[in-house]
Order: C-alpha cells, then sequence, then structure tokens
C-alpha cells in the first residue's frame, strides 16, 4: 500500500513539473513576442517614403578664398533637408582635395542640396568662404530611365550652365562601370573666388520604395 501511494504521488510530481515547463515556455514565448513588436524596431513608414541614398563626393576646392594670412583650412558642409554633414578639415590649402564620400537619405525627387565652405578656426568663429546649391531632380530623371550595357563613359545627359544654376561648366551624367554618375563643377556665391568639384552616385536601398 506505501508503495502505491508513493508511485502515485511521485507520478502526480512528475505531471506538474510538466506543467511547469509548458508556463515557463509560454511565458518565454510571450517577452518574445514583446520584444519583436517593441518601439526599438524602425517603423515601416520610414522605409516606404526612402527613394534610396544619395551619395555626394566632395572632390576638391578650385582657388578658394583667403581667410586667415596666407591661406585657409577649409572644410564643407552640406544640408537636405534636416540633414546636415560634413567633411574633414584640409590644414593650409586653397586648392584643397577631399575625394570624400557624404550620403543623403532621399525622400523627394525635387529637394535640392546646398553646400557651403568654411575656414576653421581655433580662437574665434569659423568664417565663410562660399556657398552653392544644385538640384537633384536631373540626376533622378536620368536613373528613372533604367540604362543598362552601354558603353563605358557614354554621356546619357548634359545640363549647362545657366543664370539659374550654379554651374561652372557643363554638368554631365555618364554611365561608368555599369552605373550612372554626375559630375559637376559649382561656383561659389557670395565670396570672391573659388569652385567646388563634386559627383554624385546613387544607392538602391532593399526594403525601401525605390525610384
Amino acid at each position: 500500500m506505501g508503495e502505491t501511494n508513493a508511485r502515485s504521488n511521485s507520478h502526480k510530481h512528475w505531471r506538474f513539473g510538466t506543467n511547469s515547463q509548458q508556463n515557463i515556455q509560454l511565458r518565454s514565448r510571450s517577452s518574445s513576442n514583446s520584444r519583436s513588436s517593441s518601439p526599438e524596431s524602425p517603423p515601416k513608414s520610414l522605409m516606404e517614403n526612402l527613394m534610396g541614398l544619395l551619395r555626394v563626393r566632395i572632390k576638391r576646392g578650385v582657388n578658394l578664398a583667403v581667410r586667415d594670412v596666407r591661406s585657409s583650412d577649409p572644410y564643407v558642409v552640406i544640408k537636405m533637408g534636416k540633414q546636415k554633414l560634413k567633411t574633414r578639415v584640409i590644414k593650409r590649402d586653397v586648392n584643397p582635395e577631399w575625394n570624400e564620400d557624404l550620403t543623403l537619405s532621399v525622400v523627394d525627387p525635387h529637394a535640392s542640396v546646398s553646400l557651403t565652405i568654411y575656414d576653421h578656426d581655433t580662437f574665434s568663429k569659423d568664417d565663410k568662404m562660399g556657398d552653392a546649391e544644385f538640384e537633384i531632380l536631373p540626376f533622378i530623371e536620368a536613373l528613372k530611365m533604367n540604362v543598362t550595357g552601354l558603353p563605358n563613359g557614354t554621356v546619357v545627359k548634359r545640363i549647362q550652365q545657366s543664370r539659374d544654376n550654379y554651374l561652372a561648366d557643363e554638368s554631365r551624367i555618364t554611365y561608368i562601370n555599369g552605373k550612372l554618375v554626375q559630375d559637376m563643377i559649382l561656383r561659389l556665391r557670395n565670396v570672391e573666388c573659388g569652385e567646388l568639384e563634386i559627383q554624385l552616385n546613387w544607392i538602391d536601398l532593399p526594403g525601401s520604395k525605390g525610384l
């Protein structure tokens, strides 16, 4: 009789242990689900509105203004909407070569990008060395043509210098190594001299709205 009760109690204890495991598994699944739907995940709407990424290569400045005794310590700041990025400072050079990529998120094909060159000062406010602006729409329109298989170096589109833009010379959108790039030379305003050479590249982002 004692053995029978012992077996019965042992059997009941085993069943209780199984229920505890089930409860633990349920709590684990519940906490896992709460983590996956937490606010830390990026809102889907951000990707739905994003067309892609515009990579602006700041190549070099030409004949920039002198803001120190004999030279300047220039750097470039670019802005599009609320986005703001800048290059590194190059010391004592009015013909600096940055060859630096700055990447912007694009949600509006009609947006414009502004560029301002500053002279870095250690003990006072940085001085402006001119500014310029360009529209991204011509580049976006060329990208939408979906050109493929062209000979390397083929010019797909030309944008002429005019009073309505900041181009110092004709800008060309060219097919290079299987993709389109746009080269520009921008004349700086609000300054006595200077030009800025840049190049535009496009990056498709998986999961975004696209072009």
